[in-house]
């Protein structure tokens, strides 16, 4: 699972004009469930979000990264987004459009961008695909870095939210390649990752050879699903804001996160904060080592202090030793299926981690059915910290603006080692496993009052 705004001047980060890339943005629909504020006098993406239509944000975000072409493919009302951007000059960007004279689905109408998004040469230009309520606030040199290291035809930009039940989501390997589609509309009676498709996506160019006449099109089920199978779609995972913003309700919220800073807090071209935390006796109960999905339960209270972590700007991210796999317990796909419960529980309750990792090793030999290819000395095991240096490196993490927080002199230790400021909760082992002298900057009941005391210190800096 991230700058100042931009009123007319763009300013460029780390990175030429990308000639090679256009923007196109999905703003054709016609709202339905958005007709409370439309009162069907506008196109849904042009809704004010505080200052600025919806569509506006997106382009703003996009052009700061030297992406400078854009098409809008316009259907419904789409005579109020013409006129409002025009040709984009006053947004110091190029904009052309495509109407859609009747609805093409999520994916027809990119048939005519083998006019629209050609390069100098004729081929046609790898593009960014968003659709137009989905608010966004991402550093775009990442995710283009990502498309292009992977070579795939489809880059498709996944992340934890608060909503999984409700959402589709897609299977992604250890290789970032995506496997599989799970729909928001299938019963799902086992634990999942949280791993959302957001909607927005980078393709290549030659994915226009799909496309052969301007016919409705569907975008997962006639497009990414067979590049699937073919190996062609990988997931590009991040913490930075997305959010689909097309009913009332979440509209709203986004324009109040927006307003708090949330939206600019997240992008990954700025130092994140991030709230470490260790997962037995911390997020779950402490039953010892578990190697079996029956015996993890969350405590009591643990997805609401998660929640308050998401909507406070901070990240979320879990550190977590599992010698059980070193010690034969179990396997490395018994902890996965461990995790994916405890992100089904979470995000039943509106919560999400935005990342976990786990160290499965265990240097100590003389254990019953002892796994030997893990049991090795590494840079990941607490108190080392490999696993956190990691997470700060992938999400741009400040370490001295983080916190460990967690229920042993382990996780206090590996704060410590790490730069970060340390927690210890009363739950679980509450310190006493005895293994360190290393002392807290503060003793707290437990995970929520962790999240108090953190969020209550921010409030006063």
């Amino acid at each position: 699972m991230r700058t100042m705004r931009t009123d007319g001047s763009h300013q460029m980060k780390n990175r030429q004009e990308m000639k090679n890339y256009t923007a196109v943005i999905q703003a054709g629909g016609k709202g339905t469930r958005m007709r409370e504020l439309t009162k069907d006098q506008i196109p849904k993406p042009m809704l004010m979000l505080n200052d600025k239509p919806m569509i506006q944000w997106q382009i703003e975000n996009i052009a700061r990264y030297g992406i400078r072409e854009f098409v809008i493919i316009i259907g419904y009302l789409g005579e109020k987004i013409t006129e409002y951007f025009g040709d984009g000059t006053s947004l110091g960007v190029n904009i052309s459009y495509i109407q859609e004279k009747e609805p093409l689905g999520s994916a027809g109408a990119l048939y005519y961008l083998k006019d629209k998004a050609k390069t100098d040469s004729g081929k046609i230009n790898n593009f960014l695909l968003v659709f137009g309520d989905v608010m966004i606030e991402i550093d775009w040199n990442r995710m283009i870095d990502y498309h292009e290291k992977h070579k795939g035809t489809v880059s498709v930009l996944v992340h934890p939210n608060a909503h999984p039940f409700d959402s589709d989501l897609l299977i992604v390997d250890e290789k970032g390649r995506v496997t599989g589609i799970d729909p928001k509309n299938q019963v799902r009676d086992y634990w999942y990752d949280n791993c959302v498709n957001a909607g927005v996506y980078i393709l290549s160019g030659r994915i226009m050879e799909m496309f052969s006449s301007p016919r409705k099109m569907d975008l997962e089920k006639d497009i990414l699903s067979g590049l699937i199978e073919q190996k062609e779609v990988y997931g590009y995972h991040t913490s930075e804001y997305v959010k689909d913003a097309g009913t009332p309700d979440r509209f709203k919220k986004a324009a109040m996160e927006q307003a708090a800073g949330i939206w600019e807090k997240k992008c990954l071209d700025k130092k994140q904060r991030c709230i470490f935390l260790d997962r037995d006796g911390t997020v779950n109960r402490f039953k010892g080592l578990i190697s079996d999905e029956k015996d993890f339960e969350l405590e009591d209270n643990a997805a609401k202090a998660i929640r308050r972590i998401n909507e406070s700007g901070f990240l979320a991210v879990v550190v977590t030793n599992q010698p059980v796999v070193a010690r034969g317990m179990c396997g490395i796909e018994d902890v996965e299926r461990i995790h994916r419960k405890m992100q089904t529980l979470l995000g039943n309750e509106g919560a999400y981690l935005d990342d976990i990792a786990f160290c499965p090793h265990h240097p100590e030999r003389g254990y019953p059915e002892e796994n030997p290819a893990y049991k090795v000395a590494c840079n990941c095991r607490k108190p080392a910290v490999g696993m956190i240096q990691d997470m700060a490196k992938r999400y741009h993490i400040d370490l001295s603006e983080s916190y460990m927080v967690g229920d042993s002199t382990v996780d206090i230790q590996t704060g410590i080692n790490a730069g970060l400021k340390t927690i210890l909760v009363r739950t679980g082992q509450a310190g006493k496993d005895g293994k360190y002298k290393a002392e807290p900057d503060c003793v707290v009941d437990g995970l929520e009052e962790a999240v108090d005391y953190i969020l209550s210190a921010e409030d006063l800096r």
